[in-house]
């Protein structure tokens, strides 16, 4: 693989006398494909870091979270998630629009394990898949460029306590959160918003 240091990165390389190290890690820990056992991982996780820039290279980074198994695992090139309904705001999404490079972390905290994962990013509104994924407005499927492990030496250890109850579920309605409900966004919310209108769905506070 050609190495993705640039100049900045050597002389910080050098600065620290790294330069040997991170071209060992390159040669046999960095990869273009996604393992097996990469995949294990991916899928077992609920949740995971999004890395984004806009067409100016101006970055965001957004957390997703769903179900274990929401991020799939197509082929050893490529993955796919859900985008869920959010603040409307479609920062990250929009991003993928402008620039689609993307990265991706995936963390076990109870476990102390997390890879990235680097890619291109694409939306495709009718994406077959979206079926697969209760509510989902569409796919994101990221074709990987590079995949490799991340130092656990720093990652804290949390316990998982409860998952979201806005993760779409098919045997109930999916709540509506408590914030939709307020006065400042009621007036704002696409017409078909649940939260306009809840019925029968709980109203959460988060």
């Amino acid at each position: 693989m050609v190495t993705r240091y640039h100049d900045e990165s050597r002389a910080l390389q050098d600065r620290f006398e790294t330069r040997a190290l991170a071209d060992r890690i390159d040669d046999l820990l960095v990869h273009d494909t996604i393992s097996d056992s990469d995949r294990a991982f991916i899928e077992a996780l609920d949740m995971f870091f999004l890395a984004t820039a806009d067409a100016e290279g101006r970055p965001t980074c957004s957390y997703k979270g769903g179900d274990p198994g929401f991020v799939r695992v197509l082929d050893p090139h490529t993955l796919a998630f859900p985008n869920y309904d959010g603040n409307g705001m479609y920062l990250s999404m929009g991003n993928v629009l402008a620039n689609p490079d993307v990265g991706m972390l995936f963390i076990d905290f109870e476990r102390g394990h997390r890879m990235r994962l680097e890619g291109t990013a694409s939306i495709d509104l009718d994406d077959p898949l979206r079926s697969d994924y209760r509510e989902a407005q569409f796919v994101v499927r990221v074709r990987a460029r590079v995949v490799y492990p991340n130092c656990p030496r720093y990652i804290h250890r949390y316990e998982l306590v409860r998952r979201s109850s806005f993760v779409p579920q098919a045997d109930c309605l999916t709540p509506v959160p408590e914030w939709k409900r307020s006065e400042w966004a009621q007036d704002a919310l696409p017409v078909t918003d649940p939260a306009r209108d809840p019925g029968e769905r709980a109203v959460l506070g988060r």
